[in-house]
This record gives structure tokens, sequence and C-alpha cells, in this order.
């Protein structure tokens, strides 16, 4: 009895710790934004501060750009989500069910295109969006998150298809449908658990890139929230309370987004893995 009972309770205080530790930075994210700025440094380091406060959130809400760089975020995430779903759904069909010229020189290419550093493409990216106009706008950034995130929603929703039996569409071609209509009817919608998947990550990818979004929006105009982060810090402070609310407010629409589609997701990120 005693043999089955301890590794039990070890294996749950080893999931509490790693749970305990994986929350704690968003713990102490909302502790900070709730913060006065006269206690931060005063108090020192402590689990909860002695009075807290909403000035904070009303500041950010009221007298900062922070709204429109929530929705230049939601504008360019949702966006890139939805595109890269459509264009990652219909490439790893084609991947997954037809035998065509060229197309192992495709995969290399497409897996090519993950092994560059990010940073060493910021300057040819930008070269390419200025002449089109592209650099400052919302557009711009949706087209290249579109672009590197392509890949690698491609293999993910190939690996769906894969585990998908061929006869399911060759049962729909002897009752007439056509290999669009079968793919449409037929396998896209046991395909949603992956398609929930691929649009988690993307929407997440899209949702915190920084690099690019630095690079290539000037202006608080078209900025999306990593960059409106830096407005917070000025050349000789950095306001914590503020811009640990404008992160906690920045977490809702990632956590409704997962909330959501959460059905889908667990049983996708298990299913994608194993071909049956």
């Amino acid at each position: 009895m005693r043999r089955s009972v301890i590794p039990t309770i070890a294996h749950r205080a080893a999931i509490l710790c790693y749970i305990a530790f994986a929350l704690f930075p968003l713990f102490w994210l909302l502790k900070v934004s709730v913060t006065p700025n006269d206690l931060l440094y005063s108090e020192g380091v402590r689990m909860w501060p002695s009075r807290t406060t909403w000035d904070h959130y009303a500041f950010v809400l009221r007298h900062s750009a922070f709204p429109t760089f929530f929705k230049n975020s939601l504008i360019v995430s949702a966006s890139t989500a939805v595109t890269v779903t459509i264009c990652a759904s219909l490439s790893g069909y084609a991947l997954s069910r037809f035998n065509f010229r060229a197309k192992y020189w495709i995969v290399a290419l497409m897996l090519l295109t993950q092994m560059f550093p990010l940073v060493m493409l910021v300057a040819p990216i930008f070269k390419i969006l200025s002449p089109l106009h592209l650099t400052n706008s919302l557009t711009g950034l949706v087209i290249v998150y579109t672009a590197f995130n392509v890949p690698f929603a491609t293999f993910l929703m190939q690996s769906f298809f894969d585990g998908i039996p061929r006869d399911l569409e060759e049962a729909a071609k002897i009752d007439g449908a056509t290999q669009f209509t079968a793919f449409r009817q037929i396998i896209l919608p046991l395909t949603l658990p992956g398609i929930a998947a691929t649009l988690g990550f993307v929407f997440t990818a899209a949702w915190s890139e920084l690099l690019f979004a630095l690079m290539l929006i000037n202006g608080n105009d078209a900025a999306t929230f990593p960059v409106g982060l830096l407005t917070f810090v000025s050349k000789f402070s950095v306001d914590f309370g503020q811009m640990m609310a404008a992160g906690v407010m920045a977490l809702i629409p990632a956590g409704l987004f997962f909330l959501l589609i959460q059905r889908y997701l667990v049983q996708g990120l298990t299913a994608g893995a194993v071909k049956g």
C-alpha cells in the first residue's frame, strides 16, 4: 500500500511544483500591476503589497496609446492566423495526398526557410517592402508573419491529413464527389483539432512577435502591443506598474482565444503526432 501511495504523492507534488513555477511569473505580473508606485521599491520583495491600486490600469486605458496597440495586435494576429491556416490546410493536403514533380524540392525549400536567423532577414525584407509602401502598415506585418509561419503550419497540417484514411475520399468519389468536395465536406471537418492547433500556434506567434514589428513599424498608429510596451520605458526610468498593467490586459485575448479552442487544441496536439 505504501509503495503505491508514495509514488502517487511524489508525482502529484512534482506536478504542483511545476504548475507553481510556470504560473509564478503571471502572478508577479499581476502583483506589480496593482502595486502603487510609492510601495514598489519601499516594501522590497513581498508576495502581495500592503495596499493595492487600479491607477495603472486606468492610466493605460485612458492616457496612453495602448488601446491602439491592442487593436493593431488583434487585427494582425487574427488576420495572420486565418490566412496561414487556410494556406497550410491547402498545401498540407496537397503534400499529403498528391505526388507531383519537384514535391521533395518544395519540402526541402520550406525546411530551408526555417534555418535562417530572423535577424539576418530584417534588412532584405525591409528592402523588399519599402518600395511597396508596406513598411509602416499592418498589411506588411501580416504578409511577413504569414510568410514565416506557413512552412511550419503546413507540416503540422500535413501530419493530420496523413492520419486520415484515404478510403474516406475514395468512398466520396464513388458517390460522385469531386476531390475538392471530398476535401471540404469530409476531410476538413475531421481535421478540426489540427486547425485549432494551427490557429493557436500562429495566433500566439504573431501576438508576441517583436523583432519585425519593431523594425518595420514607425510611430504609434500601426504599432502592435509588444512594441507599445517599450513606450513605458523612458530615458531615465521604467514605469513597471503601467507596463505590467498593459501586459496583464494583453494576456486577455490570448487567454480567451485558447479557452474557445481548447476542446480541439488538446485533441489536436496529441492526435497530430500519431498516424493511424
